[in-house]
Order: C-alpha cells, then sequence, then structure tokens
C-alpha cells in the first residue's frame, strides 16, 4: 500500500531547485510553483532549467506522476469581468505549457471566485469554459480542480461544484480532483473520527468519485468546523487532530497519489513526514 508524501516546496532561484528541496526534507512527492505565484508574467524556462529540474527529479528517486505543481494564486478563471477573465485565461494556458515543458503531467489549480458579482452557475461555467479551451490548447496535463475552504466568494467548497466542472469537461480523462482537509474540514466535511471520515469519503465517492482523485494537500486547521474560512495548521496542532491523518495514511483508495504538505512551518516538514509513514498499519 504505498503512499507518496512531500510538501510544497520553494522553487526560488530556478524550478530545478524544487526537487533538490524535497529530496532534502526525505520527501517522495512534491508541489511548486513553476514560476512566481504572485507576478502575471514570468520569464520562458531556458533548456538548461528543464534539463536540470528533470535530472534533480531523477536523482531524487520521484516520479513525475508524484509531482502535483500549482498555478499562480492571481488567477481567477471564473471572473465575472471579461478582460480580467482572458488575463487569467491566458496565465493558466502558460501554467499548463510550463508543465509540459518539465515533462509534469498535472496542475492543481483553485476553480475561482464570482466576487459576488454574478450566480454560482454562471461562475461555474466561466471556469469550465475556460478549462475547455485550455485542453483544446494543450495536449498532456491534466487540470487538477482543489477543493477549496468557500471563503469569500470562492467556489469549489462542495463536492457537488468539483463534480458540475468535470461533467462539463470535453475530455474528462484530462479532468482531476484534489483534496485539501483543510478546506474541506472548514467547509463542513467532518474526517475527525473514523466514522465521520468514512462519511464524508463516501459521499466524496458518491459525487465526484475517487477515479478523479489526483492528489491530496494533508494540511491541519486553524478554522473551526464550517467556519468557511482558510487557515492551515501544523498536523496535530489544530482543529481537525492527528487521528485523521492515520486514517488517510491507511486508506487503499489514496495510494500512488501524491500527498503533499502545506503545513505552515517548513522547518518541520521532514518530521511531518516521517509522522505520516509512521501511522501506517
Amino acid at each position: 500500500m504505498a503512499k507518496y508524501v512531500g510538501a510544497h516546496v520553494s522553487a526560488a532561484g530556478g524550478v530545478e531547485n524544487a526537487p533538490k528541496n524535497a529530496q532534502a526534507i526525505g520527501a517522495r512527492a512534491f508541489a511548486l510553483f513553476t514560476k512566481n505565484q504572485r507576478q502575471w508574467r514570468a520569464k520562458p524556462l531556458s533548456n538548461e532549467q528543464i534539463d536540470r529540474f528533470r535530472e534533480n527529479v531523477q536523482s531524487a528517486g520521484i516520479e513525475m506522476k508524484h509531482i502535483l505543481p500549482h498555478d499562480s494564486y492571481l488567477i481567477n478563471l471564473g471572473h465575472p469581468q471579461d478582460q480580467q477573465r482572458q488575463k487569467s485565461l491566458e496565465a493558466f494556458l502558460d501554467e499548463v505549457w510550463r508543465c509540459e515543458q518539465l515533462g509534469l503531467d498535472k496542475l492543481n489549480f483553485h476553480p475561482g471566485s464570482h466576487l459576488r458579482k454574478i450566480s454560482e452557475e454562471e461562475c461555474l461555467d466561466r471556469i469550465a469554459d475556460a478549462m475547455n479551451e485550455t485542453l483544446k490548447q494543450s495536449s498532456s496535463v491534466t487540470l487538477v480542480i482543489e477543493n477549496t475552504a468557500g471563503q469569500g466568494s470562492n467556489l469549489g467548497y462542495k463536492f457537488e461544484h468539483l463534480r458540475y466542472l468535470i461533467d462539463r469537461s470535453i475530455d474528462r480523462s484530462r479532468v482531476g480532483v484534489c483534496l485539501d482537509t483543510a478546506h474541506m474540514f472548514a467547509a463542513g466535511y467532518d474526517i475527525r473520527t473514523r466514522e465521520a471520515y468514512e462519511a464524508t469519503m463516501e459521499e466524496f465517492e458518491r459525487v465526484v468519485g475517487f477515479e478523479y482523485l489526483q492528489g491530496m494537500h494533508l494540511n491541519d486547521s486553524k478554522a473551526a468546523f464550517g467556519s468557511r474560512v482558510d487557515r492551515h495548521h501544523s498536523l496535530g496542532q489544530g482543529e481537525i487532530g492527528l487521528e485523521a491523518f492515520g486514517y488517510i495514511m491507511n486508506d487503499e483508495r489514496l495510494c500512488d497519489i501524491p500527498l503533499i504538505l502545506e503545513t505552515i512551518d517548513d522547518t518541520i516538514w521532514d518530521k511531518e513526514i516521517e509522522l505520516l509513514y509512521s501511522f501506517m498499519e
């Protein structure tokens, strides 16, 4: 029952450094930004960077399928204004193309926000259209929709939102889902007890389906259950508690996908990775 745990590591100084940073904490998977996530534009990747990234991934003993890159936080594919949405779509396409250059097969993204200007359904339709345009203009990257806490006007806090986007995809073989434990919990999906965990996962299977699960973010939550507030915490220090992560590490449905820490103290990621593996029975 192989599990592949890692963290969202820094790519400071160039994407080629991310695999080394993952290796340094004993990670068997990792996430990264392929460019500065707080800027719209980035210099194109050089051939040397691409080659070194691939070499360093191989040296770290990590498979490409266990890497889960994340797009820029600036992107809002559901933006109610056409000009802003187009800017987001172009930036999203650039992120997908960067993944293709690096040999990565997934891109994780937050669906988008209606900014209280349009309905949830209209916003979801705008996101779906942007995803389909991206699928048409790319060839190998799976678009991995992340569930959200539902803070502000962010969509993706219900499993039904994820399913809506999948159902409207022109190519379901290149659409997937990433489940963030802190977001799930803040959105009202409980995982603190064995019974609650099983009930939530059964609901996920019924509404979305495990065949679409491409990765998970393993985070405790500073925010209370059902609060719709997005605040991550270190494992066992938040409102979720450690037991839930034991259920995850022993869930056979969650094998062979990247399990990524985005907890708040990167100095203990190596210990958190060890802790998670220690839960395996």
